[in-house]
């Protein structure tokens, strides 16, 4: 079993800036890419941003020069810097990542439960 844990969310004013982080435990091989999605209520989830383990970065076309993902792989770790939040910011961030549990390359995707990013004006 594989967990996803995000943290960092919480209510900011607009021009603000936050950090979002997620950590991956459980029976891990290897943490391949992992993203950041986001999602209104009554809507699907949308990319965000996602890195690769070799550390290819890719953004929606909306995030790009705001948003920063990183990550750490010996902690199995990746982040969101948030910068010039705009109330449209507003969403439950998912951390996901594809991971491989076994030698054998057993590999599926995996969730975090969601953090509430709250814009004001």
């Amino acid at each position: 079993q594989v967990h996803l844990v995000e943290s960092g969310g919480g209510l900011v004013q607009a021009g603000g800036s936050l950090t979002l982080s997620c950590a991956a435990s459980g029976s891990i091989f290897r943490v391949n890419t992992m993203a950041w999605y986001r999602q209104a209520p009554g809507n699907q989830r949308e990319l965000v941003a996602s890195i690769a383990r070799d550390g290819t970065i890719k953004y929606s076309d909306s995030e790009e020069g705001r948003f920063i993902i990183s990550r750490h792989n010996a902690k199995n770790e990746v982040y969101l810097q948030m910068n010039s939040l705009k109330p449209e910011d507003t969403f439950v961030y998912y951390c996901k990542a594809r991971v491989t549990t076994t030698m054998w390359g057993d590999t599926d995707d995996y969730w975090g439960q969601g953090t509430q990013v709250t814009v004001s004006s």
